[in-house]
């Protein structure tokens, strides 16, 4: 049985006055919950408030992203060990906005997450399709070749570490969300691409979160589905009642 692991991304939201009344508020109403991976990615300037919030506590901290490097010339980056020397935990990588904005690749994917498990970080990677992709049939393709792309040279062992969130682009602050069969088909889709490449034992272990207008209307339902372990979470993780609501979902 896999356990359930529900993260919320801020993204480019809250300062760090914010962030402290955020977690706040947050970490009392989840304080007796059980049985799940709780995890939170604020921007970075918020990470060593949220990390001393949230010590001694059960939720886990996350970062947006990192540079593969260790240390460097590389203006305006972050190291994975600069991410781990402060508590994190996870790292968000190839998140769809990081891929159509800033320019990441499969290739940069893969540079990122063998220096998140090199540093002892646990990778939560990104994978998913265009409204555009889905209409010409082809979510599968895409998904499977951001798969190998990004996994690519890693062992069982390495992968056995990482969540992947397949996160609809379509679905992602559009309010739209793909129906619970939708969602279920290409994370089962994906569990066969993790047997093929990785071996069952790995492709049984692996988590596989759902991310797209996750809200706690729909939260249950998809919960419920065989193939789902969890879910990242966007605009209703900024709500400490809505994404404690989540975090509490019933399946």
């Amino acid at each position: 049985m896999r356990r359930p692991i529900i993260a919320a991304n801020w993204k480019m939201n809250c300062t760090v006055s914010q962030a402290h009344e955020l977690v706040s508020a947050f970490k009392g109403l989840v304080k007796d919950v059980t049985g799940v991976d709780i995890v939170l990615a604020p921007p970075f300037t918020s990470l060593v408030e949220v990390a001393q919030l949230t010590a001694g506590t059960d939720i886990a901290l996350a970062a947006q992203n990192m540079y593969w490097e260790e240390s460097g010339a590389y203006t305006g980056e972050i190291s994975p060990l600069m991410l781990k020397d402060i508590g994190c935990s996870y790292i968000i990588i190839g998140h769809s906005e990081r891929r159509a904005y800033f320019g990441e690749t499969d290739d940069t994917v893969n540079k990122k997450l063998k220096a998140a498990l090199h540093y002892g970080l646990n990778p939560i990677v990104c994978v998913g399709e265009t409204l555009a992709q889905r209409e010409a049939g082809e979510p599968t393709q895409v998904v499977g070749a951001q798969l190998q792309g990004g996994l690519a040279g890693l062992t069982p062992a390495q992968v056995n570490k990482a969540v992947i969130a397949y996160e609809p682009v379509w679905a992602i602050g559009t309010g739209k969300t793909a129906t619970t069969e939708q969602a279920n088909e290409v994370h089962s889709f994906i569990r066969q691409q993790l047997n093929a490449g990785f071996g069952e034992a790995t492709a049984q272990a692996v988590r596989i979160q759902y991310g797209g207008s996750v809200k706690p209307d729909n939260v249950d339902e998809l919960m419920a589905q065989p193939d789902i372990d969890g879910a990242l979470v966007g605009g209703a993780g900024l709500k400490a009642d809505s994404f404690a609501r989540i975090v509490k979902f019933e399946d």
